[in-house]
């Protein structure tokens, strides 16, 4: 009788679970506000690779004036956090304005020791996406995935790269190293945007208003490339999605961590085949979470039915976030191509109109395609009874991975 109390039990606290959940994204939903920038002129630089990256954020930290706005969703409590904590410190005591932003379950590695540390030197820290009533689970699934990085107003960052030795260190986790990412550096009109974006979540967690101060808005020069931020919070990514998919005529690439599209955007994909549209799709050979690669299973072995090209990458882990369409049009930023990323999470991305820009894109995406294992019918069709019932799990729950 034990076992039915139990069962019983599970059922109950599941059942509450997926109400919570409900309920709470439909609140949420209900009470957002969307955001639609208009399409900007400003430089963009791709960046790669971790160490290059930092290296050049971190110098024009050190040369910033007046302010340095800084989210990340995961900021790790090592020796690399902590020379990025140090440099917002001296920052700090040098009279500039540091505000630090992370999500409170992504960075939950960082010690209260060294957040009072940070305060103390006179940077303003706060977290975001904090779980509480009355929405415990739902509040509990729903981050702050953005990485956001502005400096006097003039020069901004955005993309996949968080704040921690495995994106620097190739000796770190070598089954994920070294880790494969973009990342993107912007000056000119579309930094305001950025700045806006931070200033609301700034609002959201610190209650402190700062999108009205003019001091954060300094005049941007016009650049180069056309370009458009694009926040979401919960919706919007599937209908452009599948807007710009439907547009396509040539090729499409995709690259992302996790492969769990919607109906939607699945139909879109197949759409795309049957109009002899190239699809490719790239993702990692070793998974850093459970469940997310059988998950991916199902819907990579229609798309190769229908021809598609999907890529496993073997040379560490691949954590890009991209889709690019034909020669015209790319986005590029955080959001993964999977449901967390359409429903549930906070993202911002870049979406990008210059056929120069997605031509060098294209060549990097190139290079992970060379180092990547060609995914084939074959290789999913005969995978194990274990692998099979992870597939079914995942299925279930795809929402939440």
């Amino acid at each position: 009788m034990w076992w039915f109390i139990l069962l019983l039990i599970i059922v109950v606290v599941i059942g509450l679970l997926m109400i919570d959940f409900k309920l709470g994204r439909s609140h949420f939903i209900r009470t957002r506000t969307r955001r639609d920038y208009e399409k900007r002129n400003s430089d963009i630089e791709l960046f790669s690779r971790g160490p290059e990256l930092f290296d050049r954020m971190f110098k024009e930290m050190k040369e910033a004036k007046s302010s340095i706005h800084v989210l990340f969703y995961i900021v790790q409590d090592d020796h690399f956090a902590l020379r990025f904590m140090d440099l917002l410190k001296d920052k700090a005591k040098e009279g500039v304005e540091v505000r630090l932003l992370m999500d409170q379950i992504g960075s939950h590695n960082v010690p209260k020791s060294k957040v009072r540390l940070l305060r103390d030197a006179g940077v303003e820290v706060a977290f975001c996406q904090k779980v509480r009533l009355p929405f415990l689970f739902f509040s509990s699934q729903q981050r702050n995935h953005r990485k956001i990085t502005v400096i006097d107003g003039k020069f901004g960052y955005l993309g996949g790269y968080n704040v921690g030795k495995e994106y620097i260190d190739e000796n770190d986790k070598p089954e994920l190293s070294p880790w494969r990412d973009y990342h993107l550096r912007l000056e000119g009109e579309g930094v305001h945007d950025l700045q806006t974006e931070f200033c609301i979540d700034w609002f959201r967690a610190a209650k402190n208003e700062l999108k009205d101060e003019v001091k954060y808005f300094p005049p941007a020069e016009r650049g180069s490339i056309t370009h458009q931020i694009f926040p979401t919070e919960g919706v919007n990514i599937e209908d452009f999605f599948k807007k710009f998919i439907d547009e396509a005529q040539d090729e499409i690439i995709i690259g992302t961590p996790y492969f769990i599209p919607t109906p939607i955007l699945m139909d879109a994909l197949c759409h795309a085949l049957e109009r002899d549209v190239i699809v490719r799709v790239i993702i990692p050979n070793n998974a850093d979470h459970m469940l997310v690669k059988e998950a991916a299973f199902p819907y990579l072995r229609i798309l190769l039915s229908k021809g598609a090209k999907v890529y496993q990458f073997m040379n560490g882990f691949y954590h890009a976030k991209v889709m690019i369409i034909d020669d015209h049009f790319c986005d590029l930023g955080t959001a993964n191509f999977d449901k967390r990323s359409f429903f549930i999470n906070l993202e911002i991305n870049n979406l990008i109109f210059d056929k120069e820009f997605i031509h060098t894109l294209k060549n990097e995406m190139a290079k992970d395609m060379e180092a990547s294992d060609m995914l084939s019918e074959n290789d999913l069709a005969n995978v194990s009874l274990l692998t099979r019932i992870k597939e079914r799990v995942a299925s279930s729950i795809s929402i939440l991975l």
